[in-house]
């Protein structure tokens, strides 16, 4: 059974073919820049063969109709026909409070999710045009929805409220949806496997240029990090996460921005890129900060506060945990920040061993003290493949 699962934002799209008799991926590839100049595909196989194609694309639908063209190219693609793809699995931003799972998508699916763009202004147009885009050019292939907010559905009212009056959450849903789900769910289902034990309490940290913590009980998101939006939360390259918001009234007028603006502001402009001054990259900001710069340290020091505070929260949440796993680009590769995060961790059980974490090159990674209670772990995550395995779940 090969699966394509595609990512689609509102002027590119990622896509990966799978086949999931041992879940390899075949195919990877990017499209970029669609409906503006210069669009192009680039493209990878499993046996290293790319391929590189600019070619205009005014829509998602041409798009989709490249990627099928590279796919089935003669040298370098790995398809002889579109029929070998037994499904499509899309990446979708937000499922509001209509939907508690991933499902196989139809037109009655096309209209809520329609109606919930409100909530993901900047992504779901893209995902759902990327959808609407596939069933023209694959008619009859099944296609699934993948929502990043679905993993996050089980929160207690009580974690995913706001204390505002009920009636405004009734009428407007604002409230706490959380994001990053396809991550947390594989790296909790991946984390159940190791510990041997799926009903495990967990605290997964998804680091990297967007950041998102979630609290997990018995194979449920009981508390989440991001909120309404992904701009909540915890300090990311370019977002501020948490923030007083009496203060972002005040920034706005001194700084002399529109309501719209100062959104886009805290959303852009802020986080790791706002502090240090030049960089929203962990990678520039360590260099720095080994350098001696002080906003790089500044910066460096926050994002692994904001993460202590985060996990020590979840820690009262859960009644303490089984395991606490880092997994992301900045959680998988930043050893500092992992050192950081569990210095002085002693307390709740949990025992870091700086020669594991410095050592470790990869794979499922266990970095704590041999007497340490609770298990650190570094866990690779794997979206597509989140999304591929839900895609073969419901269409069997």
């Amino acid at each position: 059974m090969k699966i394509l699962v595609i990512n689609a934002g509102s002027s590119s799209l990622k896509y990966q073919l799978i086949d999931m008799e041992n879940e390899q991926v075949l195919i990877k590839g990017l499209c970029e820049r669609i409906t503006a100049k210069g669009s192009c595909l680039t493209q990878k196989t499993f046996d290293k063969r790319e391929l590189f194609i600019e070619q205009d694309m005014p829509s998602h639908k041409e798009a989709m109709e490249l990627v099928l063209k590279a796919m089935l190219d003669e040298e370098k693609g790995a398809l002889k026909s579109v029929s070998e793809i037994s499904a499509v699995g899309h990446r979708v931003l937000h499922s509001a409070e209509d939907f508690n799972s991933s499902v196989v998508i139809d037109e009655e699916v096309i209209k809520i999710c329609e109606k919930n763009a409100v909530f993901g202004p900047l992504h779901m147009p893209g995902n759902i045009s990327c959808i609407k885009s596939c069933m023209q050019v694959m008619p009859g292939v099944p296609m699934v929805a993948v929502f990043d907010t679905t993993f996050h559905s089980t929160m207690p009212d009580k974690a995913f409220m706001y204390a505002i009056p009920y009636e405004v959450y009734d009428e407007y849903k604002i409230r706490k949806y959380g994001f990053h789900g396809t991550s947390h769910k594989f790296v909790s289902e991946e984390t159940g496997k190791y510990l041997n034990d799926k009903n495990a309490k967990m605290i997964i940290c998804h680091l990297g240029n967007g950041s998102s913590i979630s609290a997990v009980k018995d194979g449920k998101c009981q508390d989440t990090s991001m909120g309404f939006t992904p701009l909540e939360g915890l300090v990311m390259g370019t977002r501020s996460g948490d923030i007083d918001p009496a203060a972002v009234e005040y920034l706005r007028e001194k700084v002399g921005l529109t309501s719209a603006e100062v959104v886009n502001y805290l959303n852009k402009k802020c986080g790791m890129l706002g502090i240090s001054g030049f960089s929203s990259d962990m990678r520039d900001c360590t260099a720095k900060m080994e350098e001696g710069d002080y906003r790089a340290k500044l910066a460096v020091e926050m994002v692994a506060y904001r993460v202590k505070k985060y996990v020590g929260s979840y820690l009262a949440v859960l009644g303490g945990a089984d395991a606490i796993v880092f997994t992301g680009g900045i959680g998988e590769n930043a050893k500092h920040i992992r050192k950081m995060v569990m210095e002085d961790m002693q307390y709740c059980g949990a025992i870091l061993d700086e020669n594991k974490n410095n050592e470790y090159k990869g794979g499922i990674g266990e970095i704590s003290a041999d007497k340490s209670p609770v298990k650190i772990l570094v866990v690779p995550t794997n979206e597509e493949l989140s999304i591929a395995r839900e895609t073969k779940t419901l269409v069997g």
